[in-house]
């Protein structure tokens, strides 16, 4: 079992993480709804030299998925660079979503859009300089990592390259996949789980939202978030509402031990 942390919006992020007794951090390090490249960040040093396991969310925009190349090339640009800064600090990997589709858009040319994108970095720079973890998503019926057999497609295209997985579970549960057995579905899949966003669901079962709820309080067993994380084995990043997140690790914690 690896450790278990937090995703972090403080800017103090060694005094939230020593708050909630983490032992890895999760952190944006540029506004996750923007498309500026991130900045140096002014805790590099001290967040090189903790004790702590670091991992950097892309942005949320981030779709080098989609059809539209206003979109999707600006995407290119910019997890490229936010790779870039997380290795510079030390990240063990950097967690960017799967992104979607249109409506009508062929789900294969967004999977090849994906492959484009890997080989594209492994032509130019030798490949990205860090993990690049693809997370499963909730939302969209025309998106790339919700629905496993689309996953599937996906890791058909990209494997050669290596990529990493993400497994959250409050998106796996509103995305309409089971939690019993999802560690070995993926498996079958992907060959890895690298980390797991551990989250609680305010929605039901295949509802389509991503939103996050502390533990016992939404519609997930948290007892079924655990074994999630029993049997995936990597490490734990829990998502949840700031004020329930060192209660949520610290029932990890005692669950897993």
């Amino acid at each position: 079992m690896g450790v278990i942390g937090a995703h972090i919006h403080d800017p103090d992020l060694l005094g939230a993480a020593a708050e909630r007794e983490a032992g890895a951090i999760q952190f944006f390090l540029a506004d996750p709804q923007g498309w500026k490249a991130p900045k140096p960040h002014e805790h590099a040093e001290a967040l090189k030299a903790s004790d702590l396991t670091l991992y950097v969310h892309a942005p949320y925009i981030v779709n080098v998925a989609t059809t539209n190349n206003r979109i999707r090339i600006p995407s290119r640009k910019i997890l490229g660079q936010h790779a870039k800064a997380a290795a510079e600090i030390g990240a063990k990997g950097l967690i960017v979503h799967g992104g979607h589709l249109g409506k009508d858009d062929d789900p294969a040319i967004g999977v090849d859009n994906w492959r484009k994108t890997f080989a594209r970095v492994v032509d130019e720079e030798g490949g990205f300089p860090l993990p690049i973890l693809i997370e499963n998503t909730a939302g969209g019926d025309n998106a790339v990592a919700r629905r496993f057999e689309r996953l599937a497609m996906l890791w058909d295209a990209i494997g050669e390259f290596n990529p990493g997985f993400c497994l959250d579970t409050c998106h796996a549960h509103a995305g309409g996949e089971e939690l019993d057995g999802i560690v070995e579905r993926v498996l079958a899949i992907t060959g890895r789980i690298d980390l797991v966003h551990a989250n609680d669901s305010r929605d039901v079962f295949d509802s389509g939202a991503d939103r996050h709820a502390t533990f016992g309080s939404g519609q997930i067993d948290p007892a079924a978030i655990a074994a999630v994380c029993a049997g995936a084995g990597s490490d734990v990043i829990v998502e949840t509402p700031a004020e329930g997140q060192a209660k949520d690790i610290a029932y990890l914690r005692d669950a897993l031990s």
